[in-house]
């Protein structure tokens, strides 16, 4: 199973709010997003983690550098864990609170059981990543980890003082705590190793992790480079809150889908969008097809026309449309999907459902891979709540 270890942490100094210096992952943020966070505060994370200029990445690891040598970043004095809470508002309006463990978790070879992806990874074109953690030498956002490990969340419940808490814009309470505790380090990390890790989200970033653990292990000077950057929760319903990732097209126009997609469905008119969309779609168990006017209609799987494939909608769009040309791309949220539609981004959007915990146990169990983007989970963890170096 995989290692799981504590690591000196390297932190934002305490008077410093979270709220103002840490931001929501890169991989969510917009251009503006990213403008409006670096105006926000000098140190605000998107500086190293998000950098711009003509040289980014030279220019991260200058600053990074420059707020170590500060204090505005300052070094745990010992090996530790970061619990990471979460507590929130869920979209059926249900108080919710996950719990995980922040620590350093084992770059493993692909296709070990120890480590295992939940979905097919769409290819990424740069390698920004990569080339951030080569300048910085440093994990500057984690890995989501799943672990199979049964009551994992019950050793995790809190026991010491917060070293931080906010409520971001979205009315997310973040919440962390270090344990350093010897005895509950120890705990922990055995917990953690007894069982395989899925990977729920940063597929990239741990494919990245093995590309630079295997470059530094040619130079001979790897050791941290042996793991990663991970937040760990427990595969388990209360803890998870999984939103969809819906399908927006190009190159094929509403007419076309409906014709392709009526061999699969049944497509009733559903009129024009409206905020019931989602719990309607959810009432009828269909997906709903939507054009630029935002006309819609519901899609309702036939029973049997989708012979082996599994229980989810992107498993059964991917049926349906093998065999036409088509260009794909995804985007979470209604609204969201309704603004590309509106400019013009795409000629017509498929909404889904999202996935059920039943099917990523179900991948756990039998090691497969769902199609891309099949899950969105939520709420999204802040990066710079916690660092982690590679000098050795």
């Amino acid at each position: 199973m995989p290692a799981f270890l504590p690591f000196r942490g390297v932190r934002y100094r305490a008077d410093l709010d979270l709220d103002v210096v840490t931001a929501p992952p890169y991989d969510v943020l917009s251009a503006d997003d990213r403008e409006r966070l670096a105006r926000s505060h000098p140190n605000n994370v998107v500086h190293i983690d998000v950098p711009v200029g003509d040289d980014p990445y030279a220019g991260a690891a200058a600053r990074f550098s420059e707020w170590m040598d500060a204090g505005v970043l300052v070094r745990d004095p010992a090996p530790s864990f970061t619990l990471y809470r979460m507590d929130f508002v869920d979209a059926a309006g249900r108080r919710r609170r996950t719990v995980g463990v922040v620590g350093a978790l084992e770059v493993v070879d692909e296709g070990s059981p120890e480590v295992l992806p939940h979905e097919r990874t769409t290819p990424k074109a740069t390698t920004d990543r990569l080339d951030l953690t080569r300048a910085t030498r440093a994990n500057l956002s984690p890995v989501w980890g799943l672990s199979l490990r049964e009551q994992l969340s019950d050793a995790l419940l809190a026991k010491g003082a917060p070293m931080g808490s906010f409520v971001d814009a979205a009315g997310v309470t973040h919440t962390i705590e270090r344990v350093d505790d010897p005895d509950r380090v120890r705990s922990i990390a055995r917990l953690v190793s007894s069982a395989p890790v899925l990977i729920a989200d940063g597929h990239h970033r741990y494919g990245v992790a093995r590309t630079y653990r295997d470059e530094r292990r040619a130079r001979g000077d790897g050791t941290d480079a042996e793991t990663t950057l991970t937040y760990v929760a427990e595969l388990v319903e209360d803890q998870l809150s999984i939103a969809a990732i819906h399908r927006l097209y190009k190159s094929i126009g509403v007419d076309a889908l409906r014709e392709v997609l009526a061999t699969y469905f049944d497509v009733d008119a559903a009129g024009r969008i409206d905020d019931n969309v989602v719990a309607e779609m959810d009432r009828r168990g269909s997906l709903c097809l939507v054009a630029p006017s935002l006309e819609s209609w519901w899609l309702t799987p036939r029973d049997g026309a989708f012979g082996a494939a599994r229980n989810l909608d992107s498993d059964r769009l991917e049926v349906a449309l093998r065999s036409v040309a088509h260009d794909v791309a995804y985007q979470h949220g209604v609204d969201e999907v309704c603004e590309h539609l509106r400019h013009g981004h795409a000629d017509a959007a498929i909404l889904i459902r999202p996935t059920g915990i039943d099917e990523i146990r179900r991948t756990a169990a039998e090691r497969l891979l769902m199609p891309p983007k099949s899950t969105f989970f939520t709420p999204k963890l802040r990066t710079g709540m916690v660092f982690r170096t590679l000098e050795n």
